[in-house]
């Protein structure tokens, strides 16, 4: 009978675990898909893009980042990275000028990210979340492809997790990251 108890015991404890541990990584402030907010963000010269939406998975380990829009130019902008915490460079791919980042996480509510091309660092980003976790910003420096000083505050707010991408592709009629204004509004 106390077998039979214990054995419950332990049950119990490895399964509230796992539910705290599933609960944590949910519950990361960074998680989720964020949508720049153009009137509110301060670029350096031809560095405004015309659109851009950023999907981030986020636990205490690492973060996994896709980000979609529209350059200045007109131009896709597609890019994305899989990295851990850890300052060890991880590959990027889609990015126009860079091919890898390293990340090292501050706090709760701060990232910093340095992206690098063939292990020269090109642009320093730290991201910070609100309290409430529905604003993101990123400051940036650096340089852009061609060397030239780039800096800026992009401002996020946080999407409705409806506007997945199947969402945003049917709202859009196929015209996701490319411009379309994909915003959903908040439950």
């Amino acid at each position: 009978m106390r077998t039979k108890s214990s054995t419950v015991f332990k049950t119990t404890l490895l399964l509230v675990g796992f539910v705290l541990a599933v609960t944590a990584a949910a519950d990361d402030r960074f998680s989720g898909a964020w949508k720049i907010k153009l009137e509110k963000s301060k670029f350096s010269p031809d560095a405004e893009p015309k659109s851009q939406i950023v999907r981030i998975e986020a636990d205490e380990n690492g973060v996994k980042v896709e980000a979609q829009g529209a350059n200045a130019d007109g131009s896709r902008l597609h890019y994305q990275y899989d990295a851990k915490f850890d300052g060890k460079d991880y590959p990027v791919t889609g990015h126009s000028y860079v091919n890898s980042v390293s990340i090292k996480r501050i706090d709760a509510n701060t990232i910093e990210s340095t992206l690098k091309k063939d292990g020269e660092p090109m642009i320093t980003v730290t991201w910070k979340v609100s309290e409430d976790g529905q604003t993101r910003t990123s400051t940036i420096k650096g340089k852009d492809g061609k060397g030239n000083n780039i800096s800026g505050v992009y401002v996020y707010e946080k999407m409705d997790l409806a506007c997945g991408p199947k969402f945003c592709e049917k709202r859009c009629k196929g015209k996701c990251g490319n411009g379309a204004d994909c915003d959903c509004p908040k439950k």
